[in-house]
């Protein structure tokens, strides 16, 4: 039986070599390497085209085309109504823009953002640590003052800090509980007008700007604390170094924002009486009747502050970016630059030549 399987299965690869030799032999056969060359010639025989001669069709995009009809009729309207209008009196704009009450008003509001806004952030980034920190009594000072000054109403708060000599009627410092006493003086005295301003702004901005600061303290990831402190990196450093150039992306925009809404916040200082833009305003159109351009300047001035404040927010926060987007956002320069670049018609010829 074994001697006659043997046999056939002799016989069977006689009449078929290839059968049994498998996949490998096939693949190795003359035959496949030859069609595979031929193959790979012919595509590298195969002649490249040439767009040259293709003409560009942009995209179309009509509603993008009837929205941008829509909002320039409008633009449009809206600036004929403002050239055209007498009511607005623009000659009047252009008499008090820079007149010299109202400039010294502007020096006024400038003088108490920049004191205001200062001593706020100071006292909100003690008030941001003392709320971050691991004692009880500091927790709950911070949040108390943060509680209380964000619950009032800044006017009240104005209202009171310029009455405090109803309350105390003299300030001093000394020991407590004892009748020693290093300085004192009368509180009318010391609370003027523009004391009882900074105080009332300054300790409105601080509750703000403490959690503002908290919030981007605690944005960072609290693993890279863990691992500089295992490399050994003082505490200090990795404050300075680490938690807070990451803190200040997030803690940017909303200060910013908190800053824009100062520079204006200064306008209801008014009722001190103190001459700030806002209030020097108010006395020269009493004085005119000239309201609606009166009020139009300090708009203008308005805007151009915080038109001044959003340029330097923009580059400050693109100084701040850097480590975290692999391409730094570009400039207002940088992007009319790219557009005209790629907006720029080709030139099918001179592409031509250069190939």
């Amino acid at each position: 039986m074994s001697s006659a399987a043997t046999t056939a299965a002799q016989s069977a690869q006689e009449q078929a070599p290839g059968a049994f030799l498998g996949r490998s032999a096939v693949a190795e056969s003359p035959t496949a390497d030859a069609a595979q060359s031929a193959a790979a010639h012919s595509a590298a025989a195969r002649p490249v085209a040439d767009y040259s001669g293709y003409k560009l069709v942009p995209a179309r995009q009509p509603w993008r085309w009837v929205g941008t009809v829509l909002v320039a009729l409008g633009v449009v309207a809206v600036g004929w109504s403002l050239a055209t209008n007498p009511r607005w009196e623009w000659g009047v704009v252009a008499q008090w823009f820079t007149g010299q009450s109202v400039v010294n008003g502007l020096g006024e509001t400038l003088k108490l953002t920049a004191i205001s806004g200062a001593l706020g952030f100071v006292l909100g980034f003690i008030l941001a640590l003392m709320r971050l920190s691991a004692s009880p009594l500091l927790v709950s000072v911070s949040w108390t003052f943060s509680w209380i000054f964000r619950s009032t109403p800044l006017l009240v708060q104005m209202l009171l800090w310029y009455n405090l000599g109803y309350l105390y009627e003299k300030i001093s410092l000394g020991i407590p509980f004892t009748d020693i006493r290093f300085f004192e003086v009368q509180t009318t005295t010391l609370i003027s007008q523009f004391a009882a301003a900074v105080l009332g702004l300054t300790l409105n901005q601080a509750a703000y700007s403490a959690e503002i600061i908290r919030g981007g303290i605690l944005s960072v990831d609290q693993g890279q604390l863990e691992a500089a402190a295992a490399l050994g990196i003082p505490a200090w450093r990795r404050s300075t170094r680490i938690v807070l150039p990451q803190a200040m992306r997030a803690i940017l925009p909303t200060a910013f924002n908190e800053i824009i809404g100062l520079v204006k916040g200064t306008s209801i200082v008014y009722v001190l009486a103190y001459s700030e833009l806002f209030y020097t305003v108010q006395v020269i159109y009493n004085r005119t009747q000239q309201v609606l351009p009166l009020l139009l300047v300090a708009t203008l001035w308005y805007v151009a502050i915080t038109s001044v404040l959003s340029v330097f927010q923009y580059y400050i926060e693109r100084h701040y970016s850097k480590g975290a987007v692999r391409n730094l956002p570009l400039t207002p320069l940088q992007k009319a630059r790219k557009f005209f670049a790629t907006h720029a018609p080709v030139n099918f010829d001179r592409a031509k030549e250069t190939r």
